[in-house]
């Protein structure tokens, strides 16, 4: 992001229609739909978002943001909630830096205060980096009321379980939770990673995280779950930068001869170049990663991505109930292209914060904050479920992938753990 924040500011009018404004006033956008009449301030309930729209990761978070936007147009009358009392109104933000090209600290710390100074703000939507989150949750904890954090991407175990030392209640300064995510933890998509290799035949693997909190969990759970089932993690190893040198890296891995290479982390830092040269060195070593991989253009445009495999929370589109299926109809429908996969926990976790100011009805960032983080049997998109004590959802089922023909394509059950 350049230095004057890219704040893009959505006043939902319908579900097919929206205005986008820049912070700076940009012109609006060709076809956008005419701006709404001025509202009182008072009468006006705000949503922000905050994830990386610039670098490696805005094809997946520009899905979620459509789909956020698409669950605002479909529950909301006009853009009012609470017959007519409140105006809903919804920005975006973006927590990365082009100099990044990636989420940035100083960028999610300021979008932070910024949701929280402004005192039309009811409900924060992020973030889609743990690492980021981490800079966020305890700003927004500490704020007077707290502010309500709901993330559709946010997998990192120690946000809200015991797992690192000081997790995770040194994200909570005020001793009380305000933070929830509609994505299953990575002690689950870990382990399950683990058990699939296992499954897969291999004995002999190593590790390869990008030093970030998601990643890096991920490969943490990974290595505690394939000591207890008697998987070898033969080492592990770091990517340490865009310009890595990945060739020895993967000269390295090939002379060690696992049977796996398990990688945490998403698809930055050159994540394509790495695996292009392990294919390169050793075609015959299976690749797996999680979720931070499992994304359209990494299938489509990485050369040996062929039968690399992935995990992810949730259940395969095509088992999903009538909701879930109406969710990528609509998207598609109102977008022209295909969701990638976190694009479902974004409608989600919007649809969760709209039912619980639809419920309390009142400009109350406490009271909005405990009607969400108490949600029991919601009937959403993604099923039927509720959160725990800790904000966690009960919805803990995972899904396998394959690149197919340069297309993700779903592991059938049986070949599963």
């Amino acid at each position: 992001m350049m230095k004057s924040s890219k704040t893009v500011r959505i006043l939902t009018l319908a579900a097919s229609a929206a205005m986008v404004l820049a912070s700076c006033a940009a012109p609006a956008a060709p076809g956008a739909a005419p701006a709404a009449a001025p509202v009182a301030s008072g009468s006006t309930i705000r949503f922000y978002s905050s994830l990386p729209l610039t670098g490696n990761s805005s094809a997946q978070t520009a899905t979620i943001v459509k789909a956020i936007e698409l669950a605002i147009a479909q529950n909301t009358k006009d853009g009012m909630v609470c017959d007519g009392k409140f105006k809903l109104d919804y920005v975006s933000l973006d927590d990365a830096t082009a100099a990044k090209g990636q989420w940035d600290e100083a960028q999610e710390q300021a979008n932070a205060n910024k949701a929280v100074g402004d005192a039309d703000t009811m409900v924060y939507i992020g973030t889609f980096n743990s690492g980021a989150a981490k800079i966020s949750i305890p700003i927004l904890n500490q704020a007077t009321p707290p502010l309500g954090m709901i993330s559709p991407a946010n997998t990192n175990v120690g946000l809200t379980k015991k797992f690192n030392p000081g997790d995770p209640e040194k994200y909570y300064p005020s001793g009380k939770r305000n933070f929830m995510r509609v994505v299953a933890h990575d002690g689950l998509q870990g382990s399950f990673g683990a058990r699939w290799a296992q499954k897969l035949g291999a004995k002999n693997v190593i590790l390869v995280d990008d030093q970030q909190a998601y990643g890096k969990g991920l490969a943490d759970v990974f290595a505690k779950v394939a000591k207890d089932i008697g998987l070898n993690v033969m080492s592990r190893e770091v990517i340490e930068a865009p310009q890595g040198d990945y060739k020895t890296l993967a000269n390295k891995i090939a002379a060690a001869k696992p049977d796996l290479v398990y990688y945490g982390g998403i698809t930055g830092k050159g994540t394509s170049s790495f695996f292009q040269e392990i294919r390169t060195a050793a075609p015959d070593i299976k690749l797996m990663g999680a979720d931070g991989i499992l994304e359209n253009e990494f299938a489509e445009k990485t050369k040996g991505a062929e039968g690399v495999y992935a995990t992810i929370a949730g259940v395969p589109k095509e088992k999903l109930g009538e909701k879930g299926k109406k969710f990528y109809a609509d998207y598609e429908a109102k977008n022209g292209s295909k969701p990638e996969a976190y694009a479902i926990y974004g409608y989600e976790a919007a649809s969760v914060a709209l039912k619980a100011v639809s419920t309390v009805c009142k400009k109350d960032r406490q009271a909005i904050l405990d009607a969400m983080i108490t949600t029991k049997d919601f009937d959403g998109v993604l099923g039927k479920w509720s959160f725990d004590a800790d904000g966690d959802t009960s919805l803990d089922s995972m899904v396998g992938n394959i690149v197919k023909d340069g297309k993700w394509a779903v592991v059938p059950p049986d070949q599963l753990p």
